[in-house]
């Protein structure tokens, strides 16, 4: 499992200014870099210039290629690749597949902050309480 940053970095995808802004906000007061775009296309460029990010959130339902169609060019380039789809059109997620992959989760809209803060925990440390604790060392 690749090591998360020292300051978790997050993607978000969504056509929707207002949503967009809601998302990053939300993420960045819980104290994660958030980096927005307005598309997939947008998502590509931003991702080819940038490091990589610990969890990509994507809308589905975007103009010009959807989340899902997002999330398989961003899991071509990077396998282990932590995905959070977010839809008010779960049933569109599972058109073409029977349910998610490895690193990959859901939310239906309306997100509130609580269920998007703990959804972006879950894939990136396995529970929804922020940072693992470090066990200090004895000697």
């Amino acid at each position: 499992m690749p090591k998360v940053a020292s300051t978790p970095r997050v993607l978000v995808v969504d056509d929707d200014e207002a949503v967009r802004s809601f998302v990053a906000r939300a993420l960045q007061e819980s104290g994660y870099e958030v980096v927005s775009a307005a598309d997939g296309r947008d998502a590509l460029r931003v991702v080819d210039g940038q490091a990589r990010f610990d969890v990509c959130v994507l809308d589905v339902m975007m103009p010009g290629m959807t989340g899902d169609e997002l999330g398989c060019l961003l899991r071509a380039r990077d396998p282990d690749a932590k995905i959070l789809y977010f839809t008010g059109f779960a049933d569109r997620l599972f058109n073409d597949r029977t349910g998610l992959g490895a690193h990959e989760a859901f939310l239906d809209k309306p997100v509130t902050i609580t269920g998007l803060r703990e959804a972006v925990s879950l894939l990136l440390f396995g529970h929804t309480h922020g940072r693992p604790s470090r066990a200090k060392r004895v000697h």
